[in-house]
């Protein structure tokens, strides 16, 4: 009857796969102390054969016999050339990943729209704040006609920058007009046949 790796234990370490995982299991029952010791050694040696990428890191031969001790469970007692990493290591969670506490208005115009209002609010008013708002406008309204195909009004864009800016910038259609962008899809390419 054939066995499937399905109804097969599961490996601690599957990168390793089920060659190395026997080694080990033989490893451990191996009843002289010296010769499991030899063992061990030739188990790590093997898999930096197999693995040779591994050299790469500063500490690969500390990993490597981690690993081999992780895949017997911790209960492989040899010689050590290293002090090793107990299964309490393993159960320390990792500790959370700061993420920004602000939440954007709109994400559909993204961090920078709203970093860049913020600049152009701390300019004094004039023509270098104003080519700055037209500036940010096209922008803002880009990124709509990429999310949509629907058409975009200038109004709405001038009304999205006047609640960002809380109402210190603002721009009308009588006095602005945005350029009219259309998103164009990539040609599809047809494939030549081959003679």
């Amino acid at each position: 009857m054939l066995t499937y790796n399905t109804m097969r234990p599961q490996l601690p370490l599957p990168e390793y796969g089920r060659t190395i995982q026997k080694m080990v299991d033989h490893c451990l029952t191996i009843e002289d102390r010296d010769e499991r010791t030899r063992c061990a050694y030739a188990i790590v040696e093997t898999m930096e054969r197999l693995f040779p990428k591994v050299k790469e890191q500063p500490d690969h031969l500390q990993t490597l016999w981690d690993h081999v001790v992780r895949m017997s469970d911790y209960t492989l007692d040899v010689d050590f050339p290293f002090e090793i990493t107990g299964p309490e290591a393993l159960e320390v969670p990792p500790e959370r990943v700061p993420y920004p506490g602000r939440v954007m208005r709109r994400r559909i115009y993204g961090k920078t729209i709203e970093l860049m209002i913020g600049k152009a609010l701390e300019m004094p008013e004039g023509p270098e704040r104003d080519e700055l708002s037209l500036l940010i406008a096209e922008q803002m309204k880009k990124m709509l006609c990429a999310q949509t195909s629907d058409y975009i009004s200038d109004q709405r864009v001038f009304d999205d920058l006047a609640e960002y800016s809380h109402g210190l910038i603002r721009l009308t259609p009588e006095t602005t007009i945005l350029h009219e962008y259309k998103i164009i899809a990539p040609p599809a390419g047809k494939k030549k046949k081959k003679k």
